[in-house]
């Protein structure tokens, strides 16, 4: 079975959006702004709802860039991720209690705190690329654990 996620990756002027998840699923990590859909959501409301909520903007548009499919050897769960770029947005970012936004020039990107597989696909975004593949990992990262990637499959479109 495959949970739907989303993922917004939001730059401005050359850089990258990311915030440090302060608590539940990748707690200390910096990621993009995502998650789970509500009952009834289409992908593309729940990304604008969760950017929202997690870091106080509003898309304006979405584009989809890839769609990439986790999983991990302690669970059975398939997590299909849609990560869409966002480049146009109303607001400022704010920290929520889930995120602490912080701007990122494109080659001070703090890969060695973020998810392994980011480094895979972040770049290809970055670059006006689409991309589809799977990750498959041991176990979720935590603060205590640094998920390690066993097998993992990317293409660029």
């Amino acid at each position: 079975m495959k949970k739907p996620l989303t993922l917004c990756i939001v730059l401005r002027e050359g850089k990258v959006l990311l915030g440090m998840k302060k608590r539940g699923f990748g707690v200390g990590k910096w990621n993009g702004f995502g998650g789970k859909l509500d009952e009834g959501e289409s992908i593309e409301q729940a990304a604008l709802r969760e950017l929202e909520e997690e870091v106080g903007i509003v898309a304006q548009a979405l584009e989809p860039a890839g769609t990439i499919t986790f999983s991990f050897e302690s669970e059975p769960l398939l997590l299909e991720v849609h990560i869409f770029k966002v480049e146009q947005f109303i607001g400022e970012p704010v920290e929520t209690e889930e995120m602490r936004p912080q701007w990122f020039e494109p080659a001070a990107i703090p890969y060695a705190d973020m998810w392994a597989d980011d480094e895979y696909w972040l770049p290809l975004l970055l670059s006006g690329k689409t991309f589809s593949g799977s990750f498959h990992f041991d176990a979720p990262a935590s603060l205590t654990h640094n998920a390690k990637i066993l097998k993992n499959e990317l293409v660029a479109n």
